[in-house]
């Protein structure tokens, strides 16, 4: 039996593959590229697979995991969305074989559908529960920052809810499709100030669409540079999206895990730390690599 497997996150804009050496945990190899599901028909999905870690598989050896988007209808093949609560051995016990792959295996998303939310996630759950396993927690509330953001309550080793926020999507939205967005077109760079602005402007008793909008007015008249605006934009929304958590962590005495990229986990931070939130981080590799080997690890025992 292989001690390698090749954990794979495939996501609507991106494709991350890792070779990781079970013995001692480490990534021994990854690849990465903007393959996401996006730029595939269905019939290519097992081509490019196997284009991308073929060198890795020895003949179909070692295994592959796969988690994400790719287990979604629009995806390589569907796979369940289990509703919450579940563990990570719920997951393993539903993952579903990849057509035209041998021993390449998708792992099943999450939902929850009650009367008062309704939600889903496809690959954020395999974070959260890798994020706390390298912590050495069995609960906690994890921060999976991104296009859309997911805050997940896990207890006893499984997770129990989660919520969905379009932070990222909105905020590209706003930033190239509305007037007050319209300076910031052309400027990527992150600016400190305009950030900690938009952190404040987010508490404005007028709410969140009023604190958007300030982006135009203080650019007219308060000082905002053409530069700043985006990183304004940027810390509104933010801003937001913790404060709209803000209830749901009142009763949570650890630290907020912050499970994403050297880029957005700052950000988050920020923010949380503004709110009197303590915060722990886990990279968001890490969290998909520890999770994906800890599901396979099950996989392989059943």
């Amino acid at each position: 039996m292989s001690r390698r497997l090749i954990a794979i996150d495939w996501g609507t804009s991106n494709f991350r593959a890792f070779l990781v050496d079970l013995d001692s945990g480490e990534c021994v190899d990854s690849v990465r590229s903007d393959a996401g599901l996006k730029s595939l028909s269905t019939d290519e999905f097992p081509h490019y697979c196997e284009a991308q870690v073929g060198a890795w598989r020895k003949g179909g050896e070692v295994p592959v995991y796969l988690s994400g988007m790719v287990g979604s209808a629009r995806g390589w093949s569907e796979a369940p969305q289990l509703e919450v609560p579940r563990s990570a051995t719920d997951l393993a016990d539903n993952v579903v074989a990849a057509p035209g792959l041998d021993n390449a295996w998708i792992v099943p998303g999450l939902k929850v559908v009650r009367e008062d939310h309704v939600d889903v996630m496809r690959g954020e759950e395999i974070q959260a529960f890798g994020a706390l396993a390298l912590l050495g927690l069995s609960a906690g509330v994890c921060c999976l920052p991104g296009t859309h953001s997911k805050w997940a309550r896990l207890e006893g080793e499984r997770l129990i809810d989660f919520s969905t926020v379009m932070t990222g999507e909105l905020y590209h939205a706003v930033r190239f499709h509305t007037l007050p967005g319209e300076p910031a077109r052309g400027s990527d760079a992150h600016d400190a100030d305009g950030f900690a602005q938009g952190l404040a402007a987010a508490d404005h008793p007028a709410g969140l669409m009023h604190a958007l909008f300030e982006g135009r007015s203080r650019h007219l008249y308060a000082g905002l540079g053409a530069h700043q605006v985006g990183s304004f934009l940027s810390g509104v929304l933010i801003g937001a999206e913790v404060l709209a958590q803000r209830e749901h962590l009142l009763n949570h005495q650890g630290a907020v895990v912050l499970v994403g990229s050297s880029s957005l986990n700052p950000l988050y931070r920020q923010a949380l730390e503004r709110q009197g939130i303590r915060v722990e981080e886990v990279d968001s590799d890490k969290a998909t690599l520890a999770g994906l080997v800890a599901l396979a690890e099950r996989h392989r025992a059943a």
